[in-house]
């Protein structure tokens, strides 16, 4: 395993897979960061964070670009904790998988809207996932004043303050929807793939949801 980073990330090695560590605060408005993962030679990582990031306002908008390649017979788990949207922050993460055919893909992605007590600043997220040089997923998100209507019962609802989404990626999942509650499903993508979407009062609950998803795709054996 090779490890490179530069601040404001740091990354540490330990039994339970990879850290991202935050050596400064942010992501800070105008900060532009850029994470590569490449998983080869039948690895199987995981990539977590240490504490929830907290995206702070600044003179321009922050940008933070994932790109991930996922080699034959590897399995990727993202499972960073949630991104905090604090007021008037201006966010964008933009993600691409690459997958080769018969890689394993677990990639979550959590959204607070506001720390406690205040309204949430915006973010767009936008997620890409190819798998074995083609078109799986293509799905994006925009949430907070930036986006008109995205607290109306169409898009969020004005009590969401948590929402996210875990797309998995392996043989012999679930081939069907699961409404996991009146806020939560399973949604079978058009290959070995199924996302999980869930919206949320408060993170502890969202992640509740989500797990739930997942736990009806993978086995409890392989997540562990």
């Amino acid at each position: 395993m090779r490890l490179r980073s530069e601040p404001p990330l740091a990354l540490r090695s330990t039994p339970d897979g990879v850290y991202l560590v935050g050596a400064a605060a942010g992501p800070l408005g105008g900060d532009h960061l850029t994470i590569d993962i490449d998983a080869a030679d039948g690895a199987e990582l995981t990539v977590r964070t240490s504490a929830a990031s907290v995206v702070l306002p600044g003179p321009a908008p922050s940008l933070v670009t994932i790109r991930a390649r996922v080699g034959a017979g590897c399995s990727l788990r993202w499972s960073p904790e949630p991104t905090v949207l604090a007021l008037g922050c201006r966010h964008q993460v933009v993600t691409s998988v690459e997958l080769a055919e018969d890689a394993r893909l677990e990639w979550w992605e959590e959204l607070v809207l506001g720390r406690h007590g205040e309204p949430a600043g915006s973010a767009t997220t936008r997620l890409f996932v190819d798998l074995d040089g083609g078109p799986l997923l293509r799905h994006e998100l925009a949430v907070g004043p930036d986006h008109p209507e995205w607290s109306s019962p169409a898009v969020l609802g004005a009590a969401t303050r948590a929402v996210g989404s875990v797309t998995v990626v392996r043989p012999n999942l679930t081939r069907r929807p699961i409404v996991l509650g009146e806020t939560a499903a399973v949604l079978p993508l058009d290959g070995p793939a199924a996302q999980v979407v869930a919206l949320a009062s408060d993170a502890l609950s969202l992640r509740r949801w989500l797990s739930r998803g997942v736990d009806t795709q993978v086995p409890a054996i392989v997540r562990s």
